[in-house]
């Protein structure tokens, strides 16, 4: 599978045309000639300009940006602060794409939040060796208002979970560990730490070039779409349904998608004239996540799809938790026996006993996701994950194991840029 970008409001910073696609990393002369590396004068208007903004991490869990700043500066001692680059899910791909092509971005937005929390070491986090060449690069051709190391980690699903961060970074194993207390209460070298996604970070330093737009910023998202057809990143709007997503990326009438990486589990096809929207997915217990979305193709089944996502869980768990290795384990085993048709006939009573008691026992998400994965198959596609426990199902049995799950970071040549639709609502 080959990925391809779509960009918007993200190339506003730079020299690229709205809505083309840049093939190279941003240098610091472009990046300066744009308004990039602006002296912050005030650090607490941009505070303010970020709340108005309504941003939101872009990590996963959605929390208010200017909410877990402010939480950091006011923590009693000297701040950290973190750039998030490690992408553990396999179908997400923006992250090491804004590393790889607009390392200065992200370095503006990590020296503006270390401004807004009076840090005084910075880090960037990241297990990409592509994206960490060109973080040195950018190092090299800007100095940096504050001391930043880039730490790198192994990739794993779990590595990027904010405690596995600090623990990495405090020279320990990149692996989850008990709350309280959490980062932005004592994290690195025990100081109150930001841990921010990369995405975030490039979206603070475009509200502080451009704070006349700040709710645009804040209002567009980066997505990583794959399914039938090519994998695509682009950046679109909150508010454009799920079916034009789908379109977007080649896959047409879609029986349902896999939301928010592996964490948002399986929403069906009555689903998908929902918005892209934070509220409106959470009703429909569904997520934006990390913005990663994959849609089911045609024929495809679904039990198929949450058998894949979880045997991916399981092989990823940080192996801490019992709870969590047992749990895990026990709803990966199930899914196969149902993928095979072997399935006994209480395998059902136990996904659902399993999707309902295990949620919030880990030490990290991840047994949330597996869980998550088992209660939306059954409450999704209930007929068809039932038929499954009276015969084999053809699709199931025709589908390679794994297939679609990961999805390839798209190239950054030297071409010229090519001009691409534009998504209909596209700020």
């Amino acid at each position: 599978m080959t990925a391809t970008t779509i960009l918007s409001l993200m190339a506003e910073l730079s020299g690229t045309v709205l809505g083309t696609e840049p093939h190279t990393a941003e240098g610091v002369h472009d990046y300066l000639s744009a308004g990039g590396y602006r002296e912050l004068a005030h650090p607490e208007r941009l505070l303010e300009h970020i709340a108005d903004s309504g941003l939101r991490g872009r990590g996963g869990a959605g929390f208010p940006a200017a909410v877990k700043l402010r939480a950091v500066r006011d923590g009693g001692a000297t701040p950290v602060v973190v750039a998030n680059g490690e992408e553990g899910e396999p179908g997400s791909v923006k992250d090491r794409w804004l590393l790889r092509a607009r390392p200065h971005l992200v370095l503006d937005g990590l020296a503006h939040a270390a401004a807004i929390t009076g840090a005084t070491r910075g880090c960037v986090y990241l297990s990409d060796p592509a994206a960490g060449n060109a973080v040195r690069r950018a190092l090299a051709e800007h100095e940096q208002p504050l001391p930043i190391e880039i730490v790198e980690t192994p990739h794993t699903y779990v590595a990027g979970e904010e405690s596995a961060v600090v623990r990495r970074i405090n020279g320990g194993p990149a692996l989850p560990t008990a709350k309280p207390p959490r980062p932005f209460e004592r994290g690195v070298d025990d100081r109150p730490t930001l841990v921010s996604n990369v995405e975030t970070l490039a979206r603070i330093a475009l509200i502080a070039s451009r704070p006349d737009v700040r709710r645009r910023t804040a209002g567009s998202t980066l997505v990583t779409l794959s399914g039938g057809g090519d994998g695509v990143l682009a950046e679109v709007p909150y508010g454009v349904s799920l079916r034009s997503l789908a379109t977007l990326q080649g896959t047409h009438e879609p029986p349902g998608a896999l939301m928010g990486g592996l964490f948002g589990g399986l929403i069906g096809a009555a689903c998908l004239d929902l918005p892209l929207e934070p509220e409106a997915l959470s009703a429909a217990r569904t997520a934006v996540g990390c913005g990663a979305i994959r849609f089911l193709g045609a024929g495809e089944c679904p039990v198929s799809v949450a058998s894949d996502a979880v045997d991916h869980l399981a092989a990823e768990s940080a192996r801490q938790c019992g709870v969590c290795v047992a749990g895990t384990g026990s709803i990966r085993d199930t899914l196969h026996t149902l993928h095979l048709g072997t399935a006994a006939p209480d395998a059902l009573a136990k996904l659902l006993r399993w999707s309902e008691g295990l949620p919030g026992r880990g030490a990290c998400g991840l047994l949330d996701a597996a869980a998550g994965n088992a209660g939306s198959l059954l409450r999704t596609f209930p007929d068809i994950t039932r038929a499954h426990l009276d015969s084999p199902c053809p699709s199931c049995a025709a589908a390679p194991r794994g297939r679609g799950l990961s999805v390839p970071v798209p190239e950054i040549s030297p071409s010229p840029a090519t001009p691409v639709p534009a998504l209909k609502g596209t700020p």
